[in-house]
């Protein structure tokens, strides 16, 4: 991208004229940083949530503000707004939550996809859809480029959340071919931050509440598998910067660290940055538990001129204050 694309682009991000904006999702942990970021651009945001994952605490601090209304409501029933973009990023994103209710989980990938669509395509407005790598699967390239078309088991236990996602992307391709409709799709790697609920199962949250509370850290396998794990601001830096391209820009783009790191490496950082005595208990791994996930984001510099910034030690540190605070102050 060219400097001088990359500031149009930023120019359009940040022309904050009177857009209202509908997050669904928005109580969530990715959903409330993008709330965050909208806001401050000076954004009139509409958050929707059902708060099945979501809470209200992540929310809290904008309850009162004027540009900011809360709809308690669940995507897989149409909703009747007015909008100027809409970013959907509903449905449950941790192993643990997902598989609670699967049937759930497919449905909001699916019929959530569908109902956003039509209002969208009602409207004649962006659309904005939070992806993922699982569409990778346990992918047999590395790292994973946007044209792999990935190795998902689809009848394994995570096959709710995986094939949701696919068959998602694919309404949204459809759509944007069938209808011209303008749609963005980012596949989110692995992401970390504040406001991660500190029960969902993730590998970052479970470190760090283990070392907190002084507890043993629960290793699955041998520790060898590798994630990339992207800070959460840079991630939404992503996702406004996308929303930002030209029509012709529809994606599906990579947006993750590439920064690669196996778990048994996590945890030794974990355990030195809480400075805690916790001890490391290995157990079998999930099935269908990928071995590697490294995104290749060429297309991400390429087109939004966007990389993340912040490394992983720094990002941890203050992902450990919160969860302190959070086991401290409840």
């Amino acid at each position: 991208m060219t400097a001088s694309a990359l500031v149009r682009m930023m120019d359009k991000a940040m022309n904050i004229g009177s857009s209202r904006i509908l997050v669904t999702g928005g109580a969530g942990f990715l959903g409330s940083h993008l709330c965050d970021r909208l806001i401050a651009a000076g954004h009139e945001v509409l958050c929707l949530d059902n708060f099945y994952t979501g809470s209200k605490r992540n929310i809290s601090h904008l309850l009162a503000h004027p540009r900011f209304e809360l709809i308690r409501h669940d995507v897989t029933f149409p909703l009747y707004i007015e909008a100027d973009a809409i970013y959907n990023l509903a449905c449950p994103a941790s192993p643990i939550h997902y598989q609670n209710d699967p049937v759930q989980t497919l449905k909001t990938s699916v019929h959530g996809a569908i109902n956003m669509l039509g209002l969208a395509k009602r409207l004649r407005i962006p659309i904005f859809q939070a992806s993922t790598s699982e569409v990778y699967g346990d992918p047999s390239v590395h790292p994973q480029k946007e044209d792999y078309w990935g190795n998902v088991n689809p009848l394994g236990i995570r096959s709710c959340y995986d094939e949701g996602k696919r068959a998602a992307e694919t309404l949204f391709f459809d759509y944007h071919r069938q209808h011209g409709l303008n749609i963005k799709v980012a596949r989110i790697f692995n992401t970390y931050g504040p406001r991660m609920h500190p029960n969902d199962g993730r590998v970052v949250s479970n470190f760090i509440v283990q070392a907190l509370k002084g507890e043993d850290i629960t290793i699955y396998g041998d520790g060898s598998q590798t994630r990339s794990f992207c800070y959460a601001d840079d991630l939404v830096e992503g996702f406004i910067r996308l929303m930002a391209t030209d029509d012709d820009v529809t994606g599906p783009v990579n947006l993750g660290n590439p920064g690669e790191f196996t778990i048994l490496q996590l945890a030794e950082k974990v355990i030195e940055l809480t400075g805690t005595g916790s001890t490391l208990v290995r157990k079998p791994l999930p099935a269908d538990d990928p071995k590697q996930r490294c995104p290749d984001i060429s297309l991400a510099r390429a087109k939004l001129g966007w990389e993340p910034t912040i490394q992983l030690e720094d990002g941890l540190k203050r992902t450990i204050i919160y969860f302190d605070d959070l086991l401290k102050n409840g």
